[in-house]
């Protein structure tokens, strides 16, 4: 979703580099991956490329115990693979076996595969993707059900899994979540055109005025710059965009600075898939899930803002379900608040899945 202001806030650092910045990258990165190491017995860390749906797709699976619940995480961007994040979560590993899987579009599998090598790219075809995943994660792990946790453009399809295979999944938590409502109109345009106009942004102002806030009617252009122009005037976000995505991509010890590049040239290459998403209606989709439902929304997210998600879980049907506000949180909440994200899956939603709760 935000390839164009990654793009932009990471060029310093990845135009030319001195030796002496690229000696400190590979201090931090070293100092990450001795973090990141597992060496628990019963623990688990191993990736590696799974042809799904025809496409060799990145799948990654760590965790300090195979004893705890598996967590199959969908992630957001278009293209924006959660890997980078893995040392800011660590401590999440200790809780959950976390699954990672890098989209077609994105991460390692778009730069496996290149641009011509992704196949289909809709979300359809991501959402018979996601199914795949699933099977593998239970037949490698030997378990009947996983944790389906979504983040940001992720939630639409994360919404589809769980509302239509609560057989797969054992809960849904949803954090920066998606509320698209067939594109009628959303806060997030009504709030970046009250800045833009607080701000005297004469020409910003006029370029989202033009494209209106019917989402459904955008091209790819105007979506990209939508987003844009969302995060870039809002601090917290902007903020959030630098010292959290940003570095997270810069120091990761996953990534060469070739595959930097790469990311950033997946996320541009899936944005085609945000247009087909604005179409989507999760209201006329259902609101009656069979499974615990859970969303856990930034209290200061302008992108997908907490309003419309609580409007969502109210109309919601769930045998259990639970909405909480991550504080001091804009977008990328769980990344920008690990900690606090962390207790609400240890409080909220592992004693669900687990049972302790029902033994309570």
């Amino acid at each position: 979703m935000l390839a164009t202001v990654i793009a932009a806030s990471a060029a310093t650092a990845l135009a030319a580099p001195v030796a002496g910045l690229l000696g400190y990258r590979g201090l931090k990165r070293h100092a990450a991956a001795e973090r990141m190491r597992i060496t628990s017995p019963k623990g688990i860390d191993e990736s590696g490329f799974v042809r799904i749906g025809g496409v060799d797709q990145w799948v990654s699976v760590r965790g300090e115990s195979l004893d705890n619940p598996v967590v199959l995480e969908i992630h957001g961007g278009p293209g924006a693979s959660n890997l980078p994040f893995v040392p800011r979560t660590r401590a999440w590993e200790r809780h959950f076996t976390i699954v990672r899987w890098d989209m077609r579009g994105g991460g390692k599998t778009f730069g496996h595969g290149g641009p011509e090598g992704q196949g289909e790219m809709s979300l359809d075809r991501l959402y018979r993707d996601a199914l795949e995943v699933t099977e593998y994660v239970r037949a490698r792990l030997g378990v009947p059900k996983v944790l389906l946790v979504a983040n940001s453009i992720g939630t639409v399809l994360g919404l589809r899994l769980a509302r239509n295979h609560p057989e797969l999944y054992s809960a849904y938590v949803g954090t920066d979540q998606n509320v698209l409502a067939g594109g009628r109109p959303h806060p997030a345009y009504d709030a970046l055109v009250e800045r833009l106009r607080a701000g005297g942004k004469r020409k910003e102002l006029a370029a989202v005025t033009a494209m209106g806030p019917d989402a459904t009617a955008w091209s790819t252009h105007q979506w990209s710059e939508f987003n844009k122009l969302v995060v870039t005037t809002d601090p917290l976000t902007f903020d959030t965009m630098k010292t959290v995505v940003v570095r997270s991509l810069w120091f990761s010890p996953l990534h060469t600075l070739r595959e930097l590049r790469t990311y950033l040239k997946g996320m541009t290459f899936a944005e085609q898939l945000g247009p087909q998403a604005m179409a989507v209606d999760e209201y006329a989709e259902g609101t009656d899930f069979a499974l615990p439902f859970f969303v856990f929304q930034g209290d200061s997210d302008v992108l997908t803002p907490p309003a419309p998600a609580r409007r969502l879980f109210d109309a919601v049907s769930a045998p259990v379900k639970d909405f909480a506000l991550i504080r001091n949180a804009s977008h990328f909440a769980s990344f920008r608040e690990p900690e606090q994200f962390l207790e609400l899956m240890l409080t909220k939603v592992r004693p669900v899945v687990t049972g302790e709760l029902a033994a309570r």
